[in-house]
């Protein structure tokens, strides 16, 4: 075989090996995070999220969606990142006025019934409490933040963020009825590792919702 033939060979297999490897599935890390109050009991919807020290890459956000069933908020707290779009279908067959006067969203979506045409955009960072004008009982929460790496805690209190570039992140956490913001983590994350953290958020007193209408 002449030497250029062999160096034509060679380049070829090179640009096999890295094509194969460029099809294989990226080293990432996850994180599961434990959260509870003062005195230990697990907190059901805390919001926890990671904030890379290298910027982390833009991914697609995905549309939210928050129902009002029974004259509910269905979930009670939605977490996004910034720049995503919520739709607020009425399942009812009563009409809702869906509104919210909080800096990070200000916005309101007048008496209607069915699937408003256009979503809400949420665009900053912060804490979004959701009322109806026509249902004082009704309340919810959105929790905006300026991260692709997020989670909400179930009933047990536990969250996992999948998905985690290798790298230094810092932990937080956030529940709507905290009386202070809970305390930064700070976390070095290593390539495929599953790493375990923990959080503790002091509560307010919160008066009892009151009962749905029937």
């Amino acid at each position: 075989m002449r030497p250029n033939d062999i160096l034509g060979t060679v380049k070829k297999a090179n640009a096999l090996v890295w094509a194969l490897l460029a099809c294989l599935p990226a080293q990432a890390a996850s994180l599961a995070v434990t959260v509870a109050d003062n005195q230990g009991t697990p907190l059901e919807d805390a919001v926890v999220w990671l904030v890379a020290k290298t910027p982390a890459a833009q991914r697609a956000r995905r549309e939210g969606m928050i129902e009002q069933v029974n004259k509910t908020f269905i979930p009670t707290v939605t977490v996004v990142q910034v720049g995503t779009q919520v739709r607020f279908p009425n399942r009812d067959e009563v009409r809702h006025h869906v509104y919210s006067f909080s800096p990070a969203k200000r916005f309101e979506i007048k008496l209607y019934a069915g699937t408003p045409a256009d979503p809400i955009l949420f665009d900053k960072p912060g804490e979004v409490v959701l009322g109806c004008n026509i249902h004082d009982h009704m309340i919810a929460y959105v929790y905006v933040v300026d991260s692709p790496h997020f989670a909400k805690t179930g009933k047990d209190g536990k969250a996992r963020i999948d998905d985690l570039p290798a790298g230094e992140y810092e932990l937080h956490g956030w529940h709507y009825a905290q009386s202070a913001s809970a305390a930064r983590a700070q976390l070095r994350l290593g390539a495929n590792e599953n790493a375990a953290a923990s959080l503790a958020i002091a509560l307010r007193p919160m008066t009892p919702r009151p009962a749905t209408p029937k």
